[in-house]
């Protein structure tokens, strides 16, 4: 039998691109790596710690002022149930000078410094506004400090959302490090193959291609990485570098059943909380219209007084001269505005029927968590089978990989089949890391959505430990 040869100039151009990408690929992969590296102050997060770090975030900030606004506002209404003191003074002093002619009698001057301060008490007995006034601050401070927990729960999520997803794009450059190394492996299989004989030229070319492709793919991986972490640190509001567990583990099981996750989830939403809350302020807004029309009574205390001295309207002027009077005026107050056309009637109208818009959206909000729950729990249990299915596909591939290389060293097999099992395998390395990401996402879901806990064990139905191997228990 005859070899066929193949001329090796027709591989010229293909070889000297390859060698030109893979100096790009290098002096790229030296320039990320040199980026990647810069360090400054460097603060360590752990999962265990987002919380309060968390605390860090400007938004929170801003949301927590608002809350004292609402808490500043509610102690404002709530002191309408007190009297009130007003203290006023015409001129203090105030000086009159002037000339009084008349042709039939004497001209009168004044010359006078005067004071009148007075004191003015009043005290609401029955104001039909003030009720619903401060219930109406009451239902706002709840909802701020509600939104205050909802916004804060939400950036908790975001935020271990974003640690898992540094931990997976760390992973992310593990597995391409496994797969360059495996084609570094079957670039040299490739070159001694060559170098004995029995290789070709064009195999050595498809490894260096493939290789190529997995330098590239992990600068990627790379740069990735970081995005990432730029991600997180803007959360938690780092300044500098941070340093955290870089390892991809499942956060915890959940051993609560669907029925009671919805039931939880339902019963402690501080959303559904609000909508209610908002329910009631557009019912105190309505009844505040009604209450326009009783009446206001209130009891009313006036202390006036007044000092002088000098002359007012006298022939000569005595500067010596001083007086003074006082008077102390106490009534009971009843005003009462009838009618106003029908107006508050009609504005009544109008909030009560803002409140039954509320009550639709109350019950809208309801079925949507329902959906968001279930889809959560459902997702983490395709998830918990993906993570299972894809440690056995790591095994298989591995298997692959080691006998599909036992082939092609004996000449039965070609470096393509080695080159297909290894991407395999690095697919399935990365299903089974996006399968724990997805898994501890759904997680931080449900936590976030049922304000159940995650549990460091995982339990059956039965709370009992779940021996099944191919449980995600076992994992």
């Amino acid at each position: 039998m005859f070899r066929r040869v193949i001329n090796p100039i027709l591989f010229l151009p293909l070889s000297l691109s390859i060698n030109s990408i893979n100096v790009l690929s290098s002096e790229t992969k030296n320039y990320i790596d040199n980026v990647l590296e810069e360090k400054s102050n460097i603060t360590f997060v752990e999962y265990q710690e987002i919380e309060k770090n968390i605390l860090n975030n400007q938004e929170i900030k801003s949301l927590q002022n608002l809350v004292n606004s609402a808490r500043f506002t509610l102690s404002s209404q709530i002191a309408q149930k007190y009297p009130s003191l007003d203290f006023q003074a015409n001129g203090l002093p105030k000086y009159v000078a002037g000339k009084n002619y008349s042709s039939k009698s004497s001209t009168l001057k004044t010359s006078q410094f005067t004071a009148n301060p007075s004191l003015n008490i009043r005290w609401d007995l029955i104001a039909p506004l003030r009720g619903s006034e401060i219930e109406i601050a009451k239902a706002n401070y709840k909802i701020a400090k509600n939104n205050y927990e909802i916004k804060k729960k939400d950036l908790i999520q975001e935020a271990k959302k974003r640690y898992h997803k540094y931990q997976k794009s760390y992973q992310d450059i593990q597995n391409k490090k496994f797969t360059l190394d495996l084609s570094v492996t079957s670039l040299d299989n490739a070159k001694t193959k060559l170098n004995a004989g029995v290789g070709t030229k064009f195999e050595v070319l498809e490894a260096e291609a493939q290789l190529s492709r997995d330098k590239q793919s992990l600068n990627e991986k790379k740069i990735e990485h970081e995005i990432n972490k730029i991600a997180l640190k803007e959360i938690l509001n780092i300044k500098g570098d941070f340093g955290s567990n870089k390892e991809q583990n499942l956060i915890g099981f959940w051993n609560h059943k669907l029925n009671k996750n919805i039931n939880e989830g339902l019963d402690r939403s501080l959303s559904l909380r609000n909508l209610l809350l908002r329910k009631s302020i557009k019912k105190s807004q309505a009844n505040s219209f009604l209450a326009q029309n009783k009446p206001n009574i209130y009891i009313s205390n006036t202390l006036s007084s007044t000092f002088s001295k000098g002359d007012s309207l006298s022939e000569v002027i005595d500067s010596e001269e001083s007086g003074s009077n006082y008077s102390n005026t106490i009534s009971l107050n009843f005003a009462w505005s009838i009618f106003h056309g029908g107006k508050n009637k009609k504005s009544y109208k109008s909030k009560i029927a803002e409140a039954e818009a509320e009550e639709y959206s109350y019950k809208n909000l309801k079925n949507i968590l329902t959906t968001n729950i279930s889809k959560a729990y459902l997702n983490l249990k395709l998830n918990e089978e993906k993570i299972i299915s894809s440690l056995k596909e790591i095994e298989s591939s591995k298997e692959s990989v080691r006998l599909s290389r036992l082939r092609y060293d004996v000449g039965i097999s070609t470096l393509k089949d080695v080159l297909i099992r290894q991407s395999e395998l690095s697919n399935a390395k990365s299903k089974n890391i996006t399968a724990i990401y997805n898994y501890n996402l759904n997680l931080d879901e449900l936590e976030r959505l049922t304000f159940l806990e995650i549990s460091k064990s995982c339990l059956g139905s039965n709370d009992n430990r779940i021996k099944d191997t191919e449980s995600i228990c076992n994992i």
